[in-house]
């Protein structure tokens, strides 16, 4: 999977941004959220996040609550991954 001179960096960890949605209130509105404000996203309930790493899109999923040591946790559920290649 990895090419022999990448095999070191396989564990190196990554930061994956999960994007539910865009907001795109004017700056009266800006200026008058407080506590209690509700912002309303492009996206509905169901319609599935992307997933990045860095500005690059390399897949979509579901939100889901999964159970970890008795807790709620969130979690996503991959539906779709991009074709990672390389960027050269």
């Amino acid at each position: 999977m990895f090419r022999p001179e990448l095999q070191s960096l396989s564990s190196v960890p990554i930061e994956i941004t999960v994007s539910v949605g865009r907001a795109r209130p004017t700056v009266r509105d800006l200026t008058q959220f407080g506590v209690g404000s509700v912002l309303m996203l492009d996206k509905q309930v169901d319609d599935p996040v992307d997933l990045y790493v860095g500005d690059r899109l390399i897949g979509q999923g579901v939100l889901e609550v999964s159970e970890e040591d008795g807790r709620a946790q969130l979690s996503v559920r991959l539906v779709d991954i991009a074709e990672l290649k390389d960027a050269t």
